[in-house]
């Protein structure tokens, strides 16, 4: 039976505003990128260069010095992650130059006026492979298609129905185990918990049961593998890899619930180029 959502913070209609202004400097953040990105870039270049946009936004970056309970301070502005490294990669974890061929996801947090605006898109050096295309385009639409799932009135356990069938049903793709979506709002991290994954066993995923209601804003993010669900990251350390070395991508939208259904606070990344000229 659904669970009542005391627990999860819903927005009044002057809060939902100020966030949406905030998913808003998330969108020119990744406006700006995608027609600075170039092959011959390192991560660091990459890092400085969203500090500087997000000062010319007056905002600034949430995930710079963020803690997780036994790891250092988040030490960069974005998450910027190549290849294999799903999420939470550093602007000093890889110092190679970009190269064509390589997958590239960039998570851009940011606080404006008090409120955290949070997404990632995925971008390819150069024209990508057939399978990474295809891997691409499956980030995008499994991020559609979840969206389109929620209803005011339902669950997210519809969110992982629609996200798991198309990526793993469809697609034969993998969603990476142990991460997903969430809540946020004046903090980066809050309830609910958004699995891309329908529960195996009682009590793996209590909120799959919360309500959809009005006011609940939600940073939704279908991880994929092309080989495994399972990811190898060390503890006291950032970056998440998948075990298998294989390419992954990531897609992040900031999404509030509303009378009419879902809203897309980061509308328009959609409409970004996510091939980079080599």
């Amino acid at each position: 039976m659904p669970i009542a959502t005391r627990h999860v913070p819903r927005l009044n209609p002057a809060e939902a505003a100020a966030a949406e202004e905030s998913a808003h400097k998330v969108v020119e953040t990744h406006r700006a990128l995608a027609a600075f990105l170039r092959s011959g870039q390192t991560l660091a270049q990459i890092d400085t260069f969203v500090a500087q946009t997000l000062d010319s936004l007056d905002c600034r970056s949430c995930f710079l010095g963020y803690r997780v309970p036994r790891t250092p301070p988040f030490p960069s502005h974005a998450c910027l992650s190549v290849n294999d490294c799903v999420v939470h990669g550093t602007a000093g974890y890889l110092t190679r130059p970009l190269a064509p061929g390589d997958v590239l996801k960039i998570d851009i947090g940011v606080t404006y006026r008090g409120w955290i605006g949070d997404a990632a898109w995925t971008y390819s050096i150069g024209k990508p492979s057939p399978v990474i295309r295809r891997l691409m385009d499956t980030g995008k639409e499994s991020l559609r298609r979840g969206i389109a799932a929620l209803k005011i009135g339902g669950t997210l356990l519809e969110w992982a129905k629609a996200v798991q069938g198309y990526v793993e049903g469809e697609a034969g793709f993998h969603l990476v185990r142990g991460l997903g979506g969430h809540g946020y709002g004046r903090r980066l991290h809050g309830p609910p918990y958004v699995s891309n994954t329908l529960p195996t066993y009682s009590g793996e995923w209590p909120d799959a049961q919360v309500v959809l209601e009005p006011g609940i804003l939600m940073a939704l993010e279908p991880m994929i593998a092309a080989g495994t669900p399972i990811v190898n990251s060390k503890k006291g350390t950032w970056p998440v890899f998948t075990e298998d070395a294989s390419m992954s991508v990531h897609h992040e939208h900031d999404v509030l619930m509303t009378d009419d259904g879902p809203k897309v606070l980061t509308a328009g990344l959609e409409e970004l180029p996510d091939v980079i000229d080599a």
